[in-house]
C-alpha cells in the first residue's frame, strides 16, 4: 500500500489545508450572512448527499467544497447570532483548534498509558471544575461524556451501584425491593431514557409536580417518598434541575438536598445548561445547594461554547466511578498497572473515545475563568434585554427565570396553539432567525434562548421586528 495515497504528499496536504481553512474561515467570519434555517426540500437534500456513488475518487478540493457548501446550505446555523433556539451555541475558536489537534494526534483514551497527558489534562479540568461547585478537590472525581444524556445515565448507574452492591453482578431482577428515583415534571427526557437503559423501567421514575415557576415542589417530593416507603419501594435517588431545558427553571436545591440527606438518597443535579453560572460570582447563588449533591451534569457544549459532544459528569465520591465501571480485560495495555492511576475504560460508560476534554482544556488555557465569566455575563445581559423588549411590545412572559430563556405568547391568543405555531412557522421560513415552541403550564408559547456569545442587541431588535410583523399579519 502506498502510504502517500493516504497521507498525501506534503505539498498536497498544504494545498488542502489552505483551501479548507480559507472556506472555513470565510464561513466562521461571516456566519450571520447565511440563512439561520435552511429550506427543507427533502428530495433536493437527499439527492445532494447522494450525488456521488463512490465508484471513483473525485478531486480532493471538489470533495472539500462539496461538503462545506452542502453544510452551509442545508444546516440550521446554530452559529448564527439570530439563532435563539436550543442550547447549541457558536463554538469558541480554542475549542475548534482542540478538535483539529485531537484529530491529528488521535490519542486512544481507553488506557492511561496510551494517552497519559490527555488523561491527566482531563483529570485536572475535572478537579478544578468540581472545586468550582464546592466539591472537596481530593475527593472529587468525574469523566468527560458525549453529552448530558450520557452524564445523567452515568449518575443513575452510580447511584444504583451505591445502594445496590449486587446490581452490577446479578442485575435488576435479583433485587428484593423495587428501586425508584425522583425528578421534576420538567426534567430532561434523558432521565426517563436512563431508567429504561439501565433496566429500571419507566415505572421506576416518579415525576414530582412543579409550581407556577416550573420548580419541583419539595413537599410533593416528600409526600411521594413517604408513600413509596409505605408501599415497599426503595427510593434511592433524586434528580433536580439547575436550569431546565424548556423554561430555565432551577429547583429549590437546598430543600431537596436536606430531604436527600434525611432519607439517605443520592442527590444528582442536572446542571447541563444552568450549571455554567457557577463561574459568575454575581449569579452562582442561584444554584446554592448544588455543593451538597453527590453528582452533577454539566454540558460544556452549551453555555461554555465548546464544540458539540462535550459534557462532564462530576461526583463528590472518589470511588463510585471505579465501583460502577471497573472491569478487567486481558488485552488492554498493562504498562501502568503499578501506578496509582485509573484507566478511563474502567472509569466510564465509554471504552475507546475521543480526547473531548481537550476542548475545555484549551478554552480554559486561552480564556481562563475570567473569560468564561464574561461570556456568561454577556449572554445573561442579552437575555435580560430580550425579555424587556418582549414586554415592551405586548408579549407575556410565561416563565420566571434569571437565565436567558424567554417563553412568551400574545395574551390575546393565550389559548390558541395555532396562532403561535403560525408565528413560529413564519419566523423559521423567513430564514432570518430561529426560535422554538414550548408549552408552559399547558399553555402554548414561543421560546427564545440566548445561546450565542455573538448575539447582540441588534439581533434582539431584529427578532422583535419579525415577531411584530408575523403577529400583525395574522391579526388582520
Amino acid at each position: 500500500m502506498n502510504r502517500d495515497l493516504l497521507d498525501l504528499l506534503p505539498d498536497e496536504r498544504a494545498q488542502l489545508w489552505n483551501f479548507t481553512l480559507q472556506l472555513l474561515e470565510n464561513h466562521y467570519q461571516n456566519s450571520e450572512k447565511n440563512r439561520a434555517s435552511p429550506s427543507l426540500d427533502f428530495r433536493k437534500i437527499k439527492d445532494n448527499a447522494s450525488i456521488y456513488d463512490f465508484s471513483r475518487a473525485i478531486p480532493k478540493t471538489d470533495a472539500v467544497r462539496h461538503v462545506i457548501e452542502s453544510l452551509r446550505q442545508y444546516t440550521v446555523h446554530t452559529t448564527h447570532p439570530s439563532y435563539f433556539g436550543l442550547f447549541n451555541p457558536r463554538p469558541v475558536f480554542p475549542g475548534i483548534l482542540a478538535d483539529v489537534i485531537t484529530a491529528v494526534f488521535n490519542p486512544q483514551m481507553a488506557a492511561w498509558s496510551h494517552a497519559p497527558f490527555a488523561t491527566e489534562a482531563e483529570n485536572h479540568v475535572i478537579r478544578e471544575m468540581a472545586a468550582k461547585f464546592g466539591y472537596h478537590r481530593p475527593q472529587a472525581d468525574g469523566t468527560f461524556c458525549s453529552g448530558g444524556a450520557e452524564a445523567n445515565l452515568t449518575a443513575v448507574l452510580c447511584a444504583l451501584n451505591r445502594y445496590f452492591p449486587d446490581y452490577a453482578t446479578t442485575g435488576i431482577q435479583s433485587l428484593k425491593s423495587h428501586p425508584v428515583l425522583y425528578c421534576s415534571a420538567e426534567a430532561h427526557h434523558s432521565v426517563v431514557r436512563a431508567a429504561r437503559v439501565c433496566g429500571l423501567g419507566l415505572q421506576a421514575v416518579r415525576h414530582i409536580p412543579v409550581d407556577s415557576s416550573q420548580r419541583m415542589i419539595p413537599d410533593r417530593l416528600l409526600a411521594q417518598l413517604k408513600e413509596d416507603l409505605e408501599n415497599g419501594y426503595y427510593p434511592f435517588m433524586v434528580i433536580a434541575n439547575a436550569g431546565s431545558t424548556g423554561t430555565g427553571a432551577i429547583d429549590p436545591l437546598p430543600e431537596i438536598a436536606a430531604i436527600c440527606q434525611h432519607y439517605d438518597l443520592w442527590f444528582h443535579v442536572d446542571g447541563a445548561y444552568g450549571g455554567a453560572i457557577i463561574v459568575d460570582p454575581d449569579q452562582q447563588n442561584l444554584i446554592s445547594g448544588i455543593e451538597k449533591s453527590q453528582s452533577i451534569t454539566l454540558d460544556i457544549h452549551k453555555w461554555f461554547s465548546a464544540p458539540m459532544g462535550t459534557s462532564l459528569f462530576l461526583t463528590s465520591d472518589s470511588a463510585i466511578l471505579s465501583q460502577t465501571f471497573r472491569i478487567t480485560a486481558d488485552y488492554m495495555p498493562k504498562e501502568a498497572h503499578d501506578m496509582e492511576v485509573n484507566d478511563p475504560f474502567a472509569h466510564s460508560i465509554q471504552w475507546s473515545r475521543r480526547f473531548i476534554g481537550l476542548r475545555f482544556y484549551m478554552i480554559l488555557l486561552m480564556l481562563g475563568w475570567d473569560g468564561l465569566r464574561d461570556m456568561v455575563r454577556h449572554i445573561t445581559a442579552i437575555g435580560s434585554y430580550l425579555k424587556e423588549k418582549l414586554k415592551e411590545n405586548g408579549w407575556h412572559l410565561a416563565n420566571e427565570t434569571a437565565l436567558p430563556i424567554a417563553c412568551f405568547h400574545d395574551p390575546d391568543f393565550s389559548t390558541d396553539p395555532l396562532f403561535h405555531s403560525k408565528i413560529h412557522q413564519k419566523i423559521i421560513e423567513s430564514g432570518q432567525a430561529w426560535i422554538s415552541q414550548y408549552s408552559v403550564n399547558g399553555q402554548p408559547n414561543l421560546r427564545a434562548c440566548i445561546t450565542n456569545y455573538a448575539s447582540s442587541r441588534k439581533e434582539i431588535d431584529d427578532l422583535i421586528v419579525l415577531l411584530q410583523q408575523a403577529r400583525n399579519s395574522l391579526k388582520k
